[in-house]
This record gives structure tokens, C-alpha cells and sequence, in this order.
């Protein structure tokens, strides 16, 4: 522990209060891990503004969908969690939470987990839809938990049932809180575990028709690209969804690091992304838990893109709660890199080890 606080002195001359302001996006996100909710009182909602504006951060990631479980009124996602909060804070809770930050001077950011319906066999848009909407590898299924994919179960991006659903829900959610900085799309990518999958017969019969005599192969160049494809049309597709129902509104999307796990595992092509106006930056999630392997990631991802300020570097404090030491120098690298802001993921794990705000309180 001593060690970490000779790096904090060490920082506060290396790294000067005034050069906190050049970061511009400063940022936390706020998982739904608990239950209660984070947004279940008005108490805990005051607790959360109070731990940014203590640790000098100036941007909420508040997921309010996942699983497809939604914290706010959805005929899309089951809203049981909503209407929960709803009765204990009197009110939506995510436009109290949005209305006190913003008296804070700190923006709100939408955090949606898209197409990872976690381990919710029972989701409402399975129900709905069926399981031909779950993507799959080519072996045999027969029940639901034949489509699981390690401890989730994911949608087919490229499926038109999957993309009209996630748009009404993207749709519901700015119609009703026209006061949001941001969303940002979390999950819009394949899974990375094996990656062969995509075989869904609303898939297949797509990619035929567009690459007629084709197989629809691993190995197949044209197949791989196709799935990115699909990555790509979803995440375009939602995000001129909210600009359309909210102009003006910020879209940030999650990027895998490694870069090749991204692309060739993922199918998730997010220098695109920041190289194009899909989105206005990438929070990209790279967790190591070593300075050297982050710092690797953050390199890669640099030489990725041709502006670096559309990266947000994403901070592993969950993996680091007995390691303070190694927190503060991954903040101190995403300093350096000149990404356009910082995330830490996530709220809870501040609260559960205070000397990780000490870098952020000291900067």
C-alpha cells in the first residue's frame, strides 16, 4: 500500500490538477449487478452523483438494459426492474438520475447490452420470437440451452425480427427521455467464444441470395465479412434511430481490444466506426490486468483509427480492487494515449475499494 501512494505523489507532480480538464470525457459506468437496483432509491441514486462528482468524473454509463430486462417503460424488454424502482423512488428513476447529474454538470449516457440476452432462457423476446432469433454454431439444437454460448445466449445481428425489436426498444427509450447526453450500444458484436456461428436460417438465406454459390464457411472470406456486415448495418441502424427520435443526442459503442479479437472473432470491424459518423466514439474495452498488456491494447487501438479522441480507454477496476497500484498506472497510460476520455468499469468496485478513487479524487 505504500508503494501506492508514493505513485500517487509521484502523479500529482507528474500529472498536475490542470491537466485533468484536457480529458474530456471522464467517465463510470454503472452496472446492474445488484438487488436491489443501483436505481431502486432516490438514496442510492444521490450516491452514485456523489461518487463522480467526488472522484472528478464528469460522464454516467447507467445500464438500463440487459438481459433483456429494461429500467425504463419498454414493450420491448420486460420492465418488471422499472416498475420496482418506480414504486421506491416515486418516480423514473433514470430521469431523476439524469435531472440530478445534469445540476452537477455531469452528462448520462443510456448503457444498452443489445445482443447478449444473458443466461434469461426465459427472455420476453424469446417468447415472442422463438429461438430461430438466437445465433448458432452448426450443431444439433433441440432445446434453448442448445443455443447457449458459454453463460449467455445472443441475438443474430443481421436477423430482421432481432433488428426491428432493438430498434423499437432504442426508439421507446429516447421518445421518453429527451433529456439523455448519450447512449451508448454495448454487446453489438458476435460471440467470441469458438466464433463459428451466424447459422441462423434467416442468415443463411440472406447470404445466399447476396453471394449466390458461396458456402457459408468459417474459412470463408466472404462469409466472415458478411457477419461483420451485419455488426455494422445493426449498430448504423439503431444509431440513426436515436439521432432520427432525439437530434443531437451522443452515440458511443463498445469495441473488443484486442483488435484481432474484434474483427476476427467478434466480427466487430469498431475502427469503422470511429473512423466513420456511425458513432461519436468507441469506448473501448480493454481488461488486462497488467500495465504492460493494457498499454499494448491501447497502442494497437491508436494506430487503429485516425482520430484518437473518438476512443474512450474502458479501465478494469473490477479486476483490480487487491491491485490499487495497477489501477492508477492504466489511468495514467489512458492519459497519455490523448484518447478523448476515460471510463471506469465500474461503479460498484469503487465502492467496494475506496483506494481506487484516490487517483481519480487526486487528479
Amino acid at each position: 500500500m505504500k508503494k501506492f501512494f508514493i505513485l500517487v505523489f509521484c502523479a500529482v507532480v507528474l500529472f498536475p490538477a490542470s491537466a485533468h480538464c484536457e480529458i474530456e470525457n471522464r467517465c463510470l459506468l454503472v452496472a446492474q449487478l445488484d438487488d436491489p437496483s443501483v436505481l431502486a432509491s432516490r438514496n442510492g441514486i444521490a450516491k452514485i452523483i456523489a461518487t463522480a462528482k467526488k472522484c472528478k468524473l464528469n460522464t454516467l454509463f447507467i445500464q438500463v438494459y440487459r438481459g433483456n430486462h429494461a429500467w425504463f417503460e419498454s414493450k420491448t424488454g420486460d420492465c418488471n426492474h422499472y416498475q420496482e424502482c418506480l414504486k421506491g423512488v416515486g418516480s423514473d428513476p433514470l430521469a431523476l438520475l439524469t435531472k440530478q447529474a445534469h445540476l452537477q454538470n455531469i452528462k448520462v449516457y443510456a448503457w444498452l447490452n443489445l445482443l447478449s440476452i444473458g443466461n434469461n432462457p426465459q427472455a420476453l423476446i424469446l417468447k415472442k420470437h422463438g429461438n430461430n432469433i438466437l445465433t448458432r454454431n452448426r450443431g444439433l439444437k433441440v432445446t434453448t440451452k442448445d443455443y447457449k454460448i458459454g453463460d449467455q445466449y445472443f441475438l443474430e445481428p443481421g436477423d430482421p425480427t432481432v433488428r426491428r425489436e432493438l430498434s423499437q426498444l432504442v426508439e421507446e427509450l429516447t421518445t421518453t427521455h429527451s433529456d439523455l447526453d448519450g447512449i451508448l450500444f454495448d454487446y453489438i458484436r458476435y460471440p467470441d467464444t469458438k466464433p463459428d456461428y451466424g447459422y441462423t436460417p434467416s442468415n443463411i438465406a440472406r447470404f445466399k441470395t447476396a453471394h449466390p454459390g458461396i458456402k457459408a464457411d468459417k474459412d470463408s472470406p466472404a462469409w466472415q465479412n458478411w457477419k461483420r456486415e451485419q455488426v455494422n448495418g445493426l449498430l448504423e441502424l439503431l444509431s440513426e434511430k436515436a439521432r432520427s427520435v432525439h437530434p443531437g443526442i451522443a452515440i458511443a459503442a463498445t469495441g473488443c481490444a484486442p483488435y484481432t479479437r474484434a474483427y476476427y472473432e467478434a466480427f466487430q470491424d469498431w475502427p469503422s466506426w470511429a473512423n466513420s459518423n456511425i458513432v461519436d466514439f468507441v469506448l473501448l474495452m480493454s481488461y488486462p490486468a497488467t500495465l504492460p498488456d493494457f498499454a499494448k491494447d491501447v497502442k494497437d487501438a491508436k494506430a487503429k483509427v485516425k482520430d484518437i479522441k473518438k476512443l474512450c480507454i474502458a479501465l478494469p477496476a473490477y479486476k483490480l480492487k487487491k491491485s490499487p497500484e495497477i489501477f492508477f498506472q492504466q489511468l495514467a497510460e489512458a492519459k497519455r494515449s490523448g484518447a478523448g476520455g476515460y471510463a471506469v468499469f465500474h461503479y460498484d468496485s469503487l465502492i467496494e475499494c475506496p483506494d481506487l478513487t484516490k487517483p481519480l479524487v487526486g487528479h
